[in-house]
Order: C-alpha cells, then sequence, then structure tokens
C-alpha cells in the first residue's frame, strides 16, 4: 500500500513507519523535518511542510494519492477539520489518532472497551480529541469520509521516560532523594511499548471493516504505579527506592502543567479490553513487557547524557512536597 503518516518521527509514528516500511509498504512522511531524534525507515520517503500551512502542504502533496492516511498530529477539531480537507478525494482511509483518556473519567466500569463514553471533566486535551473524534464521525455519517479512529494509552519507547518527573525522578531515585508518587501508588496503569502498538496499528491500515469505527490498541499488561516505579528504579540500579505518595490533587494545586493529566487520566485505574482489535488483526499480540522496555529507557538514556535535562522546579516541589508528607 502507499502509506501517507502526517508526522512520522513522533514516539508512536516513527514505530508506525518502521513497521510499515518493514512489511513492504511504500511509506511517506510528510512534517517540517525539525525532528532528528528518531531516524527515518530507510526506503521511506520524506515531504517537508508544515501541515499547518495548507497552501505549502498542497505543494509537496499536488497529484498524490494514498491508500491510507495516518493523523498523528491533530489535537482540535480546527487542525483536523483543515487535514482531512487537504486530503478528501486522494485517499482510501483516513486514520485519526485520539487518545483513552478520552474515556469516561473516573470509569464507571472496568475494562474499559470501545463503547465506553467519552467523557473527561477534568483535561482539555482529552475533550478536544473527543471533539475531534465527533468531527470525523459526522464526515463519515453525512458524507462517507472513510475514517477510523485509534486510541493508544501512555504508549512509549526508549525516549520516554512514564513518570511524572520524567528523568528528573530518575535522577532523583540515583541520588537517594525522595521521588513524588501520585495518589497511594495503587491505581492500576497501562503503559505500551511503541513497537507493540505499530503491529496492531498498520493492521488497521487498508481495511475497509475498519471504517468508520474505533479501535483501542494498548498493552493487556497493567501495573500498580508502585510497581511502575520500583520496575523504573530497578533499571536504573536503585534497588530501594523512597518512593513518597501525595495525593493527585495536592500535586495539581502546585503544578498546573502536570495536574490535569494527573487528574484526567493518570490518577484513575484504567484496564483495556483489546478484543476488539484482535478481532480485526489477529496476529496482534503486545509482546513487551514493561521490564524489558524499562531497560531499554534506561539504557537509551545512560548511552546519550545530553537527554538527561533536570527540570529545576519539579526538584524544588518534590523536595517541598516529600518534606511536608513526611
Amino acid at each position: 500500500m502507499d502509506i501517507l503518516l502526517i508526522g512520522g518521527t513522533g514516539v508512536i509514528s516513527s514505530a508506525v513507519a518502521e513497521q510499515a516500511a518493514g512489511l513492504g509498504h511504500r511509506v511517506t512522511l510528510l512534517n517540517r523535518g525539525a525532528s532528528t531524534v528518531r531516524p527515518v525507515p530507510a526506503g521511506a520517503e520524506v515531504l517537508h511542510a508544515d501541515i499547518r500551512d495548507a497552501q505549502a502542504a498542497s505543494a509537496v502533496l499536488r497529484g498524490r494519492e494514498f491508500d491510507a492516511v495516518a493523523d498523528f498530529i491533530s489535537f482540535v477539531p480546527d487542525q483536523l477539520a483543515a487535514s482531512m480537507q487537504l486530503f478528501r478525494g486522494r485517499m482510501g482511509q483516513y486514520v485519526f489518532i485520539s487518545s483513552a483518556s478520552a474515556y469516561q473519567k473516573p470509569p464507571a466500569r472496568l475494562p474499559i472497551v470501545e463503547s465506553t463514553p467519552l467523557r473527561n471533566p477534568f483535561w482539555q486535551y482529552s475533550r478536544d480529541k473527543i471533539a475531534c473524534e465527533d468531527l470525523l464521525t459526522a464526515a463519515y455519517r453525512d458524507e462517507g469520509f472513510p475514517g477510523t479512529v485509534v486510541r493508544p494509552s501512555h504508549t512509549y519507547d526508549r525516549t520516554m521516560i512514564p513518570l511524572t518527573g520524567g528523568w528528573t525522578d530518575l535522577h532523583r531515585m540515583r541520588a537517594g532523594l525522595p521521588v513524588l508518587v501520585h495518589g497511594d501508588g495503587t491505581s492500576l496503569w497501562t503503559l505500551t511499548h511503541s513497537r507493540d502498538f505499530a503491529q496492531a496499528f498498520t493492521g488497521l491500515l487498508g481495511r475497509p471493516a475498519a471504517v468508520g469505527d474505533a479501535y483501542t490498541i494498548t498493552s493487556d499488561e497493567f501495573l500498580p504505579w508502585n510497581e511502575v516505579y520500583r520496575i523504573m528504579a530497578a533499571a536504573a540500579g536503585v534497588p530501594e527506592p523512597e518512593l513518597v505518595h501525595v495525593s493527585s490533587d495536592t500535586i495539581a494545586a502546585h503544578d498546573p502543567g502536570r495536574g490535569p493529566g494527573l487528574l484526567g487520566d493518570k490518577s484513575h485505574s484504567v484496564i483495556f479490553d483489546n478484543t476488539k482489535i484482535k478481532s480485526l488483526v489477529p496476529g496482534f499480540q503486545a509482546r513487551i513487557p514493561f521490564v524489558e522496555g524499562a531497560a531499554e529507557i534506561l539504557n537509551w538514556y545512560d548511552a546519550h547524557p545530553g537527554e538527561q535535562k533536570l527540570d529545576e522546579d519539579y526538584m524544588a516541589l518534590s523536595d517541598k512536597l516529600a518534606a511536608s508528607a513526611g
């Protein structure tokens, strides 16, 4: 197939590009060429343009058609509407990457399935994704626009540390300093390696049965947050990290940047039922446990010391809240 990825160098999209190219598809990336962390797969074509610049994007796409277009970088309805307009009549399927954070928070029941209501009163990011889904669904119903929605949950690769403080938390562990964990650390969380996600995602491309529908793609592994932190600590060579539990509300009150993601997503237990995606992509099975992914993350950061960036504000906040909790 001829596949276009809008983006193609992010955590999720780079894994999809590599997987699709490895399967023999003709892969084209449309991006600004700004990211250098993740290499473009061998054989992939790169079209350099900002998708937000309709004139520039139209110029590089002139005369091109694709079997599937995957949109990784639309976050609000206006962005999605512009991208949909750009590709109308020149593709067979348009896959929009939404977010599992769009599912009802707090969830009324577990596991979460595709029919779980979409509602998140805590996080604007999630509400914007829901609005994007509404736009795509309306276009399918009104005009047959061939949209497919995919909802991932906390997908990571070797460059993404899935802890609230990122590298700062790992630095604190290695320095013997206390590390904040939201709540009591017992809420359950699902982490999905990007390579596992890519296996399922590429199986949706070019599938008529996927048009007009939505799919969750996550790992089947779920872990308490305490265990997530301990696994990362062990990978960092710290067998007994000092974990200090602080309510998500307290962290959010002191850190407005991180607050919505905690209150609207990470503070809630989430377990996902992947039956639907497995029924359409029978070969899909998430095979990378987080303990393996954590080792991959630490190996990469230890090999790239320039990426070990401390957040001094979060260092100070961790000191303050840990002292208060003690």
